[in-house]
């Protein structure tokens, strides 16, 4: 395995929660452009949180970002708390003071995810519309989703 950046800018985040060490935690690295798969896997075993996100340039540039998702295990296409709390993350980023109310899209392996994030009053939220992976449609059954 190729060597690891010296330095790697990192954050953490509670995600679903305004209270610190609660809620849902994630680790966001971010300008992960250069890191392999390999890499970012070792990465996300050594935070040994429930997911760990990437966060790298987008292949459109009309996207926020482009987000791979890792549990410490392995690497998964899509999961929730860590696409809201990378897009509240880097919502903020962009608008560090003041009330907004900002659509994103966020380039993960299941797909493209729009994301809305809004800041109201300090409150911060965020809702996504989840990618449908792809089904059999000889199977009969369309897929049920409920988020």
């Amino acid at each position: 395995m190729a060597c690891l950046p010296e330095r790697l800018e990192f954050v953490t985040y509670d995600v679903f929660t305004d209270t610190r060490f609660a809620g849902n935690p994630l680790a966001i690295v971010l300008g992960a452009d250069d890191l392999t798969c390999a890499q970012m896997q070792t990465i996300a075993r050594e935070f040994n949180l429930s997911e760990t996100i990437f966060v790298q340039t987008p292949t459109d540039p009309s996207h926020r970002a482009q987000v791979r998702i890792f549990f410490p295990t392995a690497e998964i296409p899509f999961a929730g708390h860590p696409t809201i709390g990378c897009a509240i993350y880097l919502a903020t980023l962009d608008h560090p003071t003041g009330d907004f109310d900002v659509p994103l899209v966020l380039e993960e392996q299941a797909g493209l995810v729009p994301v809305q994030v809004t800041r109201k009053a300090g409150q911060v939220r965020a809702e996504f519309l989840a990618p449908v992976l792809p089904f059999q449609p000889d199977q009969g059954q369309v897929p049920e989703i409920s988020i």
